[in-house]
């Protein structure tokens, strides 16, 4: 009979022995694929909170143009990013919001005042601080978008809208305060919300937080008097790795010392960072596992050696050879392991994406999170078992079985047949 063989005739014969072996080996298995799993979910959890969240990266700079702005924009770290140019204008065949009490010791409350609306030309009004951070809410159409840039479209606050009775698709005539009178057509695509209550004090009319309107940046340098300069640009990041790439292209761009350029990585830090924990975590499981049964198998099939030595000794004075008898335990190690295998990928299948869940799926309850970017919150991990999964598990197990049955193997090498029959229990 040649040890395959014996191998299976001994797994029956052996069936109790063989049932705590193949549990221990369960065990094993689905703690290693659990591991594998949790550092994919990780992997791609922290890739979608990159996208989502990011890392934004303020510049200011006396004299920075749109272009500069454009450049740095188009840097291999960014994202997206957005830039603002504030003006004042005029409303031609509407009526601005005019302060509810008068101007001390000036004129009566309710008086036309030359460059009542605010004027904030943007890139992507998402990607302003009230907008991003949800205080300020867009209620009916959109906001402004890069593909904005060639069209001459506004977004306007509820409380100008109301008082001009003014909608989606309405459009409205708006000319300069300098001068020369620029007047321009503009398309009504969204109005905005903002909480701040109007002042109990006289403010000028285009500091009122209902005279506020966001246009294309290119539409707000039609009514900007003499050269337009950007007043800042925010740069949303994957990592603080890119913000520092971001500098290094900013100082080639800007010179060195002449700007300035706030990280804000809070947000990442609060959700990105656990989950690379977590995906760490799940990597020094892994080894640990690998390492323990490793160590526990073999201690198990020494022990099995151990209580076989009579078997051992018969069969090498029938002249078996020592290296087949170590193929036999062998055999058996990974006659036992694969079944382990197969169980714990319909287990990992199973309770994987609860068990993600547990570990990933709060990232996204974070305060930061919830309330910058409300609705956008990161996506629960997803959790798959697949091919390269399951192969790594059987790799590693077939390791286990091959150490833990070779190394108390070569004592076997080192017997006799006379000596394994005369030794003592």
């Amino acid at each position: 009979m040649n040890f395959a063989k014996r191998a299976a005739t001994s797994l029956g014969a052996r069936r109790s022995k063989t049932a705590a072996l193949l549990a221990i080996f369960l065990v094993i298995c689905t703690l290693l694929l659990g591991g594998f799993l949790l550092q994919a979910a990780a992997a791609r959890q922290e890739a979608d909170a990159q996208r989502s969240i990011g890392v934004d990266v303020t510049v200011r700079k006396e004299g920075l143009t749109q272009a500069l702005a454009d450049r740095l924009g188009g840097a291999g770290p960014v994202h997206r990013y957005n830039v603002e140019i504030r003006v004042r204008a005029d409303a031609q065949g509407f009526a601005p919001l005019t302060p509810k009490v008068p101007e001390p010791g000036g004129a009566a409350a309710g008086q036309r005042t030359t460059g009542a609306l605010a004027f904030n030309g943007v890139r992507d009004s998402d990607m302003l601080l009230p907008f991003s951070y949800g205080s300020t809410k867009i209620v009916a159409g959109r906001g402004i978008t890069p593909e904005d840039a060639g069209g001459d479209v506004a977004v306007i606050e509820q409380r100008l809208a109301d008082e001009n009775h003014l909608k989606v698709g309405d459009t409205v005539r708006v000319r300069s305060a300098d001068g020369a009178r620029t007047t321009t057509s503009v398309t009504v695509v969204g109005i905005f919300q903002d909480p701040t209550r109007d002042p109990t004090m006289w403010t000028p009319p285009h500091e009122l937080p209902g005279n506020t309107v966001y246009v294309p940046t290119a539409t707000a340098q039609k009514f900007a008097a003499g050269a337009v300069t950007v007043s800042e640009a925010v740069f949303k990041i994957g990592s603080p790795d890119g913000a520092r790439q971001l500098h290094a292209e900013a100082e080639r761009l800007l010179g060195k010392g002449g700007f300035e350029f706030r990280v804000n990585d809070k947000a990442y830090k609060d959700q990105v960072l656990p989950i690379q924990r977590v995906g760490t975590f799940a990597g020094l499981i892994v080894w640990v596992i690998a390492l323990a049964g490793a160590l526990i198998l073999g201690l198990i099939v020494t022990l099995q050696i151990r209580e076989r030595r009579t078997e051992l000794g018969v069969l090498l004075a029938m002249g078996e050879k020592k290296w087949k008898l170590i193929g036999q335990h062998a055999v058996e190690v990974v006659a036992v392991a694969l079944p382990a295998v197969a169980l714990a990928a319909l287990a990992g299948s199973l309770a994987g994406q609860p068990a993600g869940e547990a570990f990933l799926g709060h990232q996204d309850a974070g305060p930061v999170v919830a309330a910058r970017a409300p609705g956008t919150g990161i996506a629960p991990p997803a959790v798959r078992v697949g091919p390269a999964d399951v192969g790594k598990v059987a790799g590693i197990a077939l390791g286990i079985s091959l150490v833990s049955t070779v190394m108390p193997g070569i004592g076997i090498l080192r017997l006799h047949p006379r000596s394994i029959l005369t030794d003592g229990d």
